[in-house]
């Protein structure tokens, strides 16, 4: 039986990984600062700092015949760290990004320009952005002299409590649709189109990636090949949860975000979300024998974690709900 080591095991993949490697008879052991999901006895389920070198020093004695690594190294940064995982596993999955990719190319494949290698932005370049740093470890895994390696970017992924509109996050906007409050998004994205995966079919594909020797050394967009745009995905909110949107100026939208509109904010929108997200995956199909008509749709998929929310879940305002109740007020929307 092989051995997997899962850091960030309760998030958005890892919560839907770690059951799907179980189904594959492997023996799991997850890492996480959190109990949220809650997963079968067999399982081992470690609550710590997967960044803490001492914690990953010792779990790494076990000699995991893989890792999954869900982590993000902003700060500490990558560097300190993949040797570590590379000498201690037969294959290690790193967890990059879609957002990785320029605006260069329709639909996006693996081999598409990344911001890192082509954008003229030198504030963004200079940055540590996730864009930015994800495709900087990349290139540190690439330039190695290691090759048990894949690399995995999904697209924007939605999973339990993990739902997203544009540049929101679930806090933001689903317990505003839920107490009946309208929802401010950015006019400039309504047309973009936009990949949106669901967590658990995300989960299938990274699964099915380990251990395959022709993976090593290799990239795989992990997303579905659906794309719908931002207007679209907030008429199926608006289906399935109320959600009334109206459509403002993006300087507008970004002010109600962030008061200062930093750049982070400002780039997540303008060199991600208004990208055209249409996304190739023929390539991890090919290696996973998963076929696009197996992924769970757009929609249902949406349906599915909309009815995940906990029955006795309290909706609440945030910070940006109250900017965005202000806005309205004082536009008279």
């Amino acid at each position: 039986m092989k051995k997997v080591l899962v850091l960030g095991s309760t998030g958005a993949m890892g919560r839907y990984l770690v059951p799907e490697l179980l189904s594959l008879g492997y023996s799991v052991t997850g890492v996480s600062l959190d109990d949220a999901a809650v997963f079968p006895d067999e399982v081992k389920q470690i609550k710590g700092d997967a960044f803490d070198k001492q914690l990953l020093s010792e779990l790494l004695k076990e000699k995991f015949d893989g890792i999954v690594n869900f982590m993000n190294y902003s700060n500490p940064h990558f560097d300190e760290y993949y040797k570590l995982f590379l000498d201690n596993t037969s294959h290690y999955i790193f967890l990059s990004t879609g957002r990785v990719y320029a605006d260069e190319e329709i639909p996006v494949r693996e081999t598409s320009p990344r911001l890192w290698d082509v954008s003229k932005d030198e504030e963004l370049l200079a940055s540590n952005d996730y864009c930015i740093h994800k495709a900087k470890a990349e290139d540190l895994l690439r330039s190695s002299e290691y090759n048990n390696w894949s690399i995995v970017r999904p697209a924007t992924t939605f999973s339990t409590m993990r739902l997203q509109l544009v540049t929101l996050e679930f806090p933001n906007f689903i317990p505003r649709a839920m107490m009946g409050k309208k929802v401010i998004l950015p006019v400039q994205a309504k047309d973009k189109p936009a990949t949106l995966s669901w967590g658990g079919d995300v989960a299938k594909m990274i699964a099915r990636i380990l251990f395959k020797s022709e993976a090593m050394g290799e990239t795989y967009n992990v997303c579905s090949a659906e794309n719908r745009t931002w207007g679209e995905i907030a008429g199926y909110y608006h289906d399935l949860i109320g959600l009334d949107a109206i459509w403002v100026d993006k300087e507008d939208y970004l002010k109600i975000i962030h008061p200062d509109v930093p750049c982070g904010v400002r780039w997540q929108l303008e060199y991600a979300r208004l990208f055209h997200r249409i996304t190739d995956n023929s390539k991890v199909l090919s290696i996973t024998g998963i076929k696009q008509e197996e992924l769970i749709t757009m929609y249902e998929g949406l349906k599915k974690e909309i009815e995940n929310i906990p029955k006795n879940f309290t909706p609440y305002d945030t910070d940006i709900g109250l900017r965005m109740d202000k806005y309205i007020e004082e536009k008279g929307l």
